[in-house]
Protein backbone atom coordinates (compact mmCIF):
# COMPACT_ATOMS: atom_id res chain seq x y z
CA UNK A 1 0.00 0.00 0.00
CA UNK A 2 1.38 3.70 -1.02
CA UNK A 3 1.06 6.48 1.72
CA UNK A 4 2.64 9.82 0.61
CA UNK A 5 2.72 12.91 3.12
CA UNK A 6 1.66 16.17 1.38
CA UNK A 7 2.36 18.01 3.85
CA UNK A 8 4.24 17.96 7.56
CA UNK A 9 4.01 20.74 10.22
CA UNK A 10 5.85 20.94 13.36
CA UNK A 11 3.87 22.35 16.10
CA UNK A 12 5.56 21.96 19.46
CA UNK A 13 9.09 20.96 20.65
CA UNK A 14 9.67 20.23 23.68
CA UNK A 15 12.80 18.53 26.05
CA UNK A 16 12.22 14.89 25.14
CA UNK A 17 9.58 15.04 22.62
CA UNK A 18 8.54 16.98 19.14
CA UNK A 19 4.92 16.97 17.75
CA UNK A 20 4.44 17.31 14.00
CA UNK A 21 1.03 17.04 12.28
CA UNK A 22 0.84 15.52 8.71
CA UNK A 23 -1.77 15.23 5.94
CA UNK A 24 -1.70 11.84 4.28
CA UNK A 25 -2.61 10.89 1.04
CA UNK A 26 -4.25 7.18 2.05
CA UNK A 27 -3.68 3.92 -0.95
CA UNK A 28 -7.53 5.31 -1.85
CA UNK A 29 -6.47 8.67 -2.92
CA UNK A 30 -8.23 9.95 -0.01
CA UNK A 31 -6.44 12.33 2.51
CA UNK A 32 -6.25 12.44 6.31
CA UNK A 33 -4.56 13.67 9.05
CA UNK A 34 -1.90 12.27 11.59
CA UNK A 35 -0.41 13.28 14.46
CA UNK A 36 3.17 12.48 15.41
CA UNK A 37 4.93 12.45 18.66
CA UNK A 38 8.79 11.76 18.11
CA UNK A 39 10.39 11.16 20.55
CA UNK A 40 14.50 11.92 20.16
CA UNK A 41 16.47 9.53 21.61
CA UNK A 42 15.67 5.88 22.21
CA UNK A 43 15.25 3.96 25.53
CA UNK A 44 16.88 0.77 27.31
CA UNK A 45 14.85 -1.42 30.21
CA UNK A 46 15.62 -4.76 31.72
CA UNK A 47 14.14 -7.36 33.60
CA UNK A 48 16.74 -8.24 36.33
CA UNK A 49 16.02 -11.22 38.25
CA UNK A 50 17.95 -11.76 41.73
CA UNK A 51 19.87 -14.76 43.01
CA UNK A 52 16.89 -15.90 45.13
CA UNK A 53 14.67 -15.39 41.64
CA UNK A 54 12.95 -12.22 42.41
CA UNK A 55 12.33 -9.73 39.57
CA UNK A 56 13.85 -6.77 40.42
CA UNK A 57 11.54 -3.62 39.91
CA UNK A 58 10.86 0.15 40.52
CA UNK A 59 8.08 2.53 41.54
CA UNK A 60 8.38 6.10 40.54
CA UNK A 61 5.62 8.72 39.45
CA UNK A 62 4.49 8.97 35.94
CA UNK A 63 2.88 12.37 35.76
CA UNK A 64 0.96 11.71 32.54
CA UNK A 65 -0.99 9.13 35.27
CA UNK A 66 -0.87 10.77 37.96
CA UNK A 67 0.09 7.54 39.64
CA UNK A 68 3.35 5.91 40.75
CA UNK A 69 3.72 3.08 38.67
CA UNK A 70 5.48 -0.39 39.13
CA UNK A 71 8.01 -0.61 36.31
CA UNK A 72 11.10 -2.60 35.02
CA UNK A 73 14.26 -0.06 35.56
CA UNK A 74 14.55 1.63 32.12
CA UNK A 75 16.13 5.56 30.54
CA UNK A 76 16.71 7.52 27.50
CA UNK A 77 19.70 6.62 25.56
CA UNK A 78 22.62 8.85 26.27
CA UNK A 79 24.13 10.62 22.37
CA UNK A 80 25.89 7.95 21.11
CA UNK A 81 25.39 4.96 23.63
CA UNK A 82 24.20 1.91 22.42
CA UNK A 83 21.23 -0.08 23.79
CA UNK A 84 23.84 -2.72 25.75
CA UNK A 85 25.89 -0.01 27.64
CA UNK A 86 22.81 2.28 28.43
CA UNK A 87 20.67 -0.82 30.17
CA UNK A 88 23.67 -1.59 32.63
CA UNK A 89 23.83 1.97 33.31
CA UNK A 90 20.19 2.67 34.57
CA UNK A 91 19.77 -0.89 36.01
CA UNK A 92 22.81 0.79 38.10
CA UNK A 93 21.85 3.99 38.22
CA UNK A 94 18.04 3.08 39.58
CA UNK A 95 18.55 -0.07 41.69
CA UNK A 96 22.36 0.17 42.64
CA UNK A 97 22.76 -3.32 41.00
CA UNK A 98 25.48 -4.33 38.50
CA UNK A 99 24.90 -7.44 36.09
CA UNK A 100 27.14 -9.86 35.18
CA UNK A 101 24.98 -11.65 32.85
CA UNK A 102 22.67 -9.37 30.50
CA UNK A 103 20.63 -11.17 27.43
CA UNK A 104 18.58 -9.26 24.74
CA UNK A 105 15.11 -9.64 24.33
CA UNK A 106 13.80 -7.52 21.44
CA UNK A 107 12.94 -4.07 20.57
CA UNK A 108 9.39 -2.85 21.08
CA UNK A 109 7.18 0.11 20.31
CA UNK A 110 5.01 0.75 22.71
CA UNK A 111 2.67 3.04 21.17
CA UNK A 112 2.51 2.68 17.16
CA UNK A 113 -0.18 4.83 17.09
CA UNK A 114 1.05 7.88 17.18
CA UNK A 115 4.62 7.84 18.78
CA UNK A 116 8.00 6.83 17.36
CA UNK A 117 9.43 5.51 20.67
CA UNK A 118 11.83 2.71 20.69
CA UNK A 119 12.36 0.62 23.83
CA UNK A 120 15.39 -2.23 23.59
CA UNK A 121 14.12 -4.72 26.08
CA UNK A 122 16.77 -7.12 28.58
CA UNK A 123 16.74 -9.12 31.17
CA UNK A 124 20.07 -9.43 33.86
CA UNK A 125 21.02 -11.87 36.10
CA UNK A 126 24.17 -12.38 38.22
CA UNK A 127 23.75 -9.00 40.11
CA UNK A 128 25.90 -7.95 42.25
CA UNK A 129 25.65 -4.35 44.94
CA UNK A 130 26.97 -1.16 43.63
CA UNK A 131 25.86 2.20 44.29
CA UNK A 132 22.30 3.94 43.39
CA UNK A 133 22.90 7.27 41.09
CA UNK A 134 19.49 8.58 40.98
CA UNK A 135 18.73 12.08 38.77
CA UNK A 136 17.72 15.01 40.83
CA UNK A 137 14.47 14.52 39.51
CA UNK A 138 14.25 10.90 40.24
CA UNK A 139 12.31 9.55 43.22
CA UNK A 140 12.54 5.67 43.05
CA UNK A 141 11.62 2.38 45.41
CA UNK A 142 12.87 -0.58 44.48
CA UNK A 143 10.46 -3.96 44.92
CA UNK A 144 11.10 -7.22 43.91
CA UNK A 145 8.83 -10.06 43.56
CA UNK A 146 8.58 -13.42 42.09
CA UNK A 147 8.06 -14.12 38.69
CA UNK A 148 4.36 -15.84 39.45
CA UNK A 149 3.42 -12.43 42.06
CA UNK A 150 4.25 -10.25 38.98
CA UNK A 151 2.19 -11.95 36.80
CA UNK A 152 -0.73 -11.87 39.30
CA UNK A 153 0.00 -8.53 39.50
CA UNK A 154 -0.31 -7.73 35.18
CA UNK A 155 -3.78 -9.70 35.85
CA UNK A 156 -4.73 -7.73 38.90
CA UNK A 157 -4.13 -4.43 37.16
CA UNK A 158 -1.33 -3.62 39.53
CA UNK A 159 1.54 -3.48 36.64
CA UNK A 160 0.22 -1.36 33.98
CA UNK A 161 3.29 -0.29 31.93
CA UNK A 162 3.85 -1.58 28.21
CA UNK A 163 7.71 -2.54 28.74
CA UNK A 164 7.56 -4.35 32.18
CA UNK A 165 4.35 -6.24 30.84
CA UNK A 166 6.71 -7.64 27.84
CA UNK A 167 9.63 -8.61 29.71
CA UNK A 168 7.48 -10.20 32.19
CA UNK A 169 5.81 -12.35 29.55
CA UNK A 170 8.86 -13.03 27.86
CA UNK A 171 10.71 -13.77 30.96
CA UNK A 172 7.56 -16.94 31.55
CA UNK A 173 7.67 -17.67 27.71
CA UNK A 174 11.73 -18.46 27.82
CA UNK A 175 11.57 -19.66 31.49
CA UNK A 176 9.33 -21.67 32.03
Amino acid sequence: MSYEILESKETYVGKIVRVTVDRLRMPDGSTAVRETVIRGKNASAVLAVDADGKMVFVRQYRHAFREMLLEIPAGILEDGEDALTGVKRELEEETGLRAGKVEYICELYPTVGYCTEKIYLYFASDLTKSVQHLDPDEFIEIERYTPQEALEMIYSGAIKDAKTVAAIFAYHSRHK
